[in-house]
């Protein structure tokens, strides 16, 4: 069994889970961490979990070190020169001329990777921002181009159910919604209802699209023809939880016949 904890970074609600070695941390924690861009700075968000290694999809890093006062100073340091170096990326951009929409900076706690994302329609050579950045900052520039999705995964928000977006708390991947995933759990194709904040489909549409096709099977579809005690009537309605459906009939009467598991 190893010992892994869950830790957030930048003030998202994403959890990445890292080895916890010899140290004793609790929720509220900050800690330096290793990762795939360099050491970062995070916040415990989970207890301790032991987790069977065979489980695990892949090697986990490293905690590196309880962050001390002096590495609580410079990740602060390292948020305000990252909100600094966003307005420059910002006003270099547009005087390049540059059709992007730079959302977020963040510098790595090492400090050895200045990081950009941006927003945009189509492709951008940004050949010569990435030049005079590096020419400011000193180290590795990269910008990431992001999608309407991404950008709200980033800013967050809230639903229209209420809760805080799936996308920004905890959904890692956002994976394709279709407007099939509506029209299969019959609803209503109404933009404002079935489009989330980022103006796209609402990535909640896929949760349970899986247990419609489930229950669906079997069932006759609204409009076909469907023969009750040797009469055929028209499918007008389908209730797939209670696998009923209510039928038109020739003399216009409407009977609900229970389609039975």
């Amino acid at each position: 069994m190893k010992k892994v904890i869950g830790v957030s970074f930048s003030g998202s609600k994403k959890i990445y889970y890292f080895l916890v070695g010899d140290f004793k941390l609790a929720k509220g924690d900050f800690v330096i961490t290793n990762t795939e861009k360099g050491e970062q700075f995070g916040t415990v968000m989970t207890d301790v979990i032991d987790v069977d290694e065979k489980k695990l999809n892949s090697d986990l890093k490293d905690i590196v070190r309880i962050a001390s006062k002096n590495d609580i100073s410079n990740h602060e340091k390292n948020i305000k020169d990252a909100d600094n170096a966003l307005k420059e990326a910002i006003s270099i951009a547009g005087d390049l001329g540059l059709d992007m929409q730079i959302l977020d900076a963040c510098f790595t706690f090492d400090r050895k990777q200045l990081m950009f994302t941006f927003l945009a329609d189509s492709r951008v050579d940004f050949r010569e921002l990435v030049k005079r950045l590096a020419a400011i900052y000193k180290t590795r520039i990269e910008l990431r181009q992001i999608g309407v999705r991404d950008k709200s995964k980033i800013v967050g928000g809230y639903g229209q159910c209420g809760r805080e977006l799936c996308c920004s708390v905890f959904l890692r991947d956002l994976n394709s919604v279709s407007i099939n995933m509506a029209k299969n759990q019959n609803l209503a194709l109404n933009p404002q209802k079935i489009n989330g904040v980022c103006g796209r489909l609402m990535c909640c549409l896929a949760y349970e699209n899986d247990d419609y096709n489930f229950y669906k099977k079997g069932l006759p579809k609204v409009g076909s023809k469907y023969v009750y005690n040797g009469e055929e009537g028209k499918v007008i309605s389908v209730d797939i939880f209670e696998r009923s459906c209510k039928l038109e009939m020739d003399d216009s009467k409407v009977v609900t016949v229970d389609i039975g598991k």
